[in-house]
């Protein structure tokens, strides 16, 4: 937060008069042919400059190679090969990427586009102000410059373009704490109306419009609402009736129904004097009517100093795929823009920590394992908290007059269970699955973080080419699925792999099954991985050893691990072999008492043949000239 006020405080410092032209948290400017983000000024060459302030100059459409060319070199040849190397520059400057651009989009064989919504800044002390204290109310951290691309937005609405924009990610990531900041400054620097609907899971099978009728109900208590009232009123008085209040004598009987383009149009009268913003949350829960209304404001041709603000994430249900739907075909119009968050830095989740705990500094590694086992998303990160003071990992200790949370243990020992809040969260979007891909999700839980199909096969008894579909359909729907690559089997075969986005995911996974199915799952793995790599086990032993001890086959594990010792000791890593076979020899304990007698002298003396070569002197190998 405080870079943004220092960037902000410092616009002031510019000439009255001089537009900068901003896009995200960068401004360019013209007078000095330079570009500033954060308060710093960023010197850009010549040429890369003129690119970058063509392409900012004309926002949302494509150009093409030879407009630029045309445009920076007339009457002069230049490869085009020129033009790519002045792009990789500028995307590495702008923090962009190719796949997943927020402002230069190549469009293969054609040109560009730049893609970032650009507005006319002249810095006002008012705005920074607003966005400071509003980060601060709502104790926010780490999206200072969403904030910044939202004030954009709504000074571009201010100069009469209406703006429709997607707030995007996954649970937790802090759609609503953002969505709740930025409606704070408004509330502070009283440059807009606003209206807010929530759309609620299950209401739009039952009732149509219901995050509009919330949305208009609390902006006709608002203190805009007399005028908003009269507005309705007159330009559609069936929606005012919805809403209980007195709209008059309605005409005709057929006139008593709330037509979309009714409320359009009142929409635009009301915002004609004043900026007004629309917020829906949860957007992926909006019934089908509502859903049309937005689409038609988004269309409507009118100018209009209208915002509409929505936050969604996707969850694959019916309403999820009409959402995003309309989400793709108003961005690919270019009528709608889209700001995905991703998750927190370290340090900003260092921050966020020392929020919630109100000290400075934190105990040493604290940041480090909740960044760790969050994976940066703020909503993890606050539960994990919660769960570390709740289970006495952190204590409160006083000095003095003074107290402060201090750790119990070294947060490297501790065992990062899922908060029970969390549990069951993570619980819930499992169960909208169908049967099928809990038993996929849960297979795969088994290897890890990442999963190869091969292993999920093996674990469920399918055909490798059936689990592998099952996945790749399973990583294009779900969020905390996704696809990593793929490897070579021994046979020449090659297995995609998979990753979880999230640990906690994986872990919620894993407990939900019971102890018999994991276990006869552990099994199948490690024998199918025996069959992958025959004649070649001992290279993969460790992971057949951890398999079988998780199946609870000790005899297997012992054995296995036995052999992973061998492998240890051909490559001379002797500590290795030892610490192996150490643990053999703690699972032998496991069994019967005659077997554990006789793998307990096997194994005791590898040890001491392990220990002996430990101990001799390793030969410098001679060199070779």
């Amino acid at each position: 937060m405080e870079g943004l006020v220092l960037y902000d405080l410092r616009a002031l410092c510019f000439p009255t008069g001089v537009a900068l032209k901003q896009f995200g948290s960068f401004r360019l400017d013209a007078a000095k042919e330079c570009l500033w983000t954060n308060g710093e000024e960023i010197a850009l060459p010549p040429k890369p400059y003129a690119v970058l302030r063509y392409l900012v100059e004309n926002p949302g459409r494509l150009i093409t190679h030879d407009e630029l060319l045309d445009a920076l070199w007339p009457e002069t040849f230049v490869q085009p090969q020129v033009l790519r190397t002045y792009m990789l520059e500028l995307r590495r400057i702008l923090g962009d990427d190719t796949a997943s651009p927020r402002y230069i989009q190549t469009l293969p064989k054609r040109g560009y586009c730049f893609v970032a919504p650009v507005t006319e800044w002249g810095g006002t002390e008012s705005a920074a102000a607003a966005t400071a204290s509003a980060l601060e109310t709502k104790g926010i951290v780490g999206r200072e410059e969403e904030m910044v691309v939202l004030q954009g937005h709504l000074r571009a609405v201010a100069d009469g373009q209406r703006r429709m924009v997607f707030v995007t990610g996954e649970a937790g990531i802090g759609k609503t704490a953002l969505v709740d900041a930025f409606s704070r400054s408004i509330e502070i620097s009283g440059e807009a109306m606003m209206a807010r609907g929530q759309c609620v899971e299950g209401f739009g099978a039952k009732e149509e419009y219901y995050p509009v009728t919330e949305a208009l109900s609390r902006l006709c208590a608002s203190a805009d609402g007399e005028a908003a009232c009269r507005v309705l009123a007159r330009r559609a008085p069936a929606w005012l009736a919805a809403l209980g209040r007195d709209a008059g004598p309605l005409p005709a009987s057929g006139s008593a129904v709330r037509l979309p383009g009714d409320l359009c149009a009142a929409l635009e009268e009301l915002a004609a004097a004043r900026p007004l913003i629309l917020v829906f949350e949860d957007l992926h829960w909006a019934d089908d009517s509502t859903l049309k209304l937005i689409s038609a404001l988004a269309r409507r041709r009118a100018p209009a100093q209208l915002l509409v603000l929505a936050t969604c994430s996707y969850r694959d249900t019916i309403t999820d795929q009409a959402c995003k739907g309309l989400k793709q075909d108003l961005i690919m119009r270019q009528l709608a823009a889209e700001m995905p968050l991703t998750p927190l830095t370290r340090s900003a989740v260092r921050q966020l920590l020392i929020r919630e705990m109100h000290q400075e500094p934190l105990p040493p590694g604290l940041s480090g394992f909740v960044h760790q086992h969050s994976e940066g998303n703020p909503l993890f990160a606050i539960a994990i908290l919660e769960h570390l003071m709740a289970q006495g990992f952190l204590v409160r200790e006083s000095e003095g007059s003074q107290s402060a949370w201090r750790p119990s243990g070294s947060f490297q020992e501790m065992e990062a269970a899922v908060p029970d809040g969390l549990a069951q969260m993570i619980e819930l979007e499992i169960e909208r699955l169908s049967a099928d891909e809990q038993r996929m999700l849960e297979a795969a839980s088994l290897m890890g973080i990442a999963f190869p199909v091969w292993a999920v096969a093996a674990a469920l008894e399918q055909d490798s080419q059936v689990s592998g579909e099952a996945c790749a359909a399973l990583a294009r729907r779900l969020y905390f699925v996704r696809r990593a690559g793929e490897d070579e089997l021994p046979d020449g075969s090659r297995s995609d792999f998979y990753v979880f986005g999230h640990g906690l995911y994986r872990q919620v996974l894993y407990q939900r099954q019971s102890a018999s199915r994991r276990a006869a799952r552990h099994k199948r793995i490690a024998l199918r991985l025996g069959e992958l790599f025959a004649g070649r086990e001992d290279s993969v032993a460790r992971e057949r050893a951890m398999h079988f001890e998780a199946a609870g086959d000790w005899l297997s594990a012992a054995i296995a691990l036995r052999s992973a010792a061998r492998h240890a000791q051909e490559r001379q890593a002797h500590a290795e072999a030892e610490e192996l076979l150490q643990h053999a020899l703690r699972l032998a304990g496991n069994l019967s008492e005659i077997d554990r007698a006789a793998a307990s002298r096997v194994i005791h003396d590898e040890l001491e043949a392990a220990a002996a070569c430990d101990q001799e002197p390793v030969e410098p190998r001679s060199r070779v000239s």
